[in-house]
């Protein structure tokens, strides 16, 4: 299969272009993007990234994307350029929480992971996850304060792993906190090779992203009381 894979949730992203299957894997391109740039680079990227491979658009077997959490911004740039590409094209679409990512990625068979990512604004996304052959079962997904979670984390016994330095230079976390590389769209897409070769895909039409909060203009949009 010839995947095209997008991240935009965070304040740098990527694109990666792949080819694999069951039992193989091959980056054929990957592109980095500056944040706040998504709106005016993301489509260009594609194309150049395509162009450079020799590919056109309807030669995608699928698509991944990364539906948060993180970026407000970012993922509705993400997600609503996919899920554009994926209806005028009629391709699989596969989506993958960045939180996911990092249990697959670093985490191990078998066991349970908890991934932290900062979620700015002294909070940090949280997700804990059992970890299986290259998968992963979702346990919670949700945000919280800073403080209060290293408060926590000491009596909680938990396999931390995050991309987030800041957590691991607390006292009271370091012991159990593994910090790891952040990872780009061709990780992305590795994992969104496996969903799609496994028949988990999403539709296009009613894929919302996963923001874990609700953003700021719908937090002051509320009715007051």
């Amino acid at each position: 299969m010839v995947i095209l894979s997008v991240d935009t949730s965070g304040r740098h992203g990527s694109v990666a272009l792949c080819r694999g299957d069951a039992t193989s894997f091959e980056v054929v391109g990957l592109a980095a993007l500056e944040g706040g740039t998504y709106s005016a680079r993301l489509v260009p990227c594609i194309a150049d990234l395509l162009q450079s491979a020799g590919l056109t658009k309807s030669q995608l077997d699928g698509l991944v994307v990364v539906d948060g959490p993180g970026s407000f911004t970012g993922l509705r740039v993400g997600l609503s350029t996919v899920k554009a590409l994926c209806e005028i094209l009629r391709k699989p679409l596969a989506v993958v929480s960045m939180l996911e990512a990092l249990a697959v990625t670093y985490g191990h068979e078998g066991e349970d992971v908890t991934a932290i990512l900062d979620a700015g604004r002294g909070e940090v996304y949280v997700g804990t996850f059992e970890v299986g052959n290259g998968t992963t079962r979702s346990v919670r997904q949700s945000i919280q304060k800073l403080d209060g979670f290293l408060e926590q984390l000491p009596s909680q016994n938990l396999r931390v792993l995050t991309t987030f330095t800041k957590l691991a230079e607390s006292p009271t976390a370091a012991a159990g906190v593994t910090v790891v590389n952040p990872l780009h769209a061709d990780a992305i897409a590795r994992i969104g090779l496996r969903k799609l070769l496994a028949g988990e895909t999403s539709d296009p039409a009613s894929l919302d992203a996963n923001y874990i909060r609700r953003s700021d203009a719908e937090l002051f949009s509320l009715p007051k009381h």
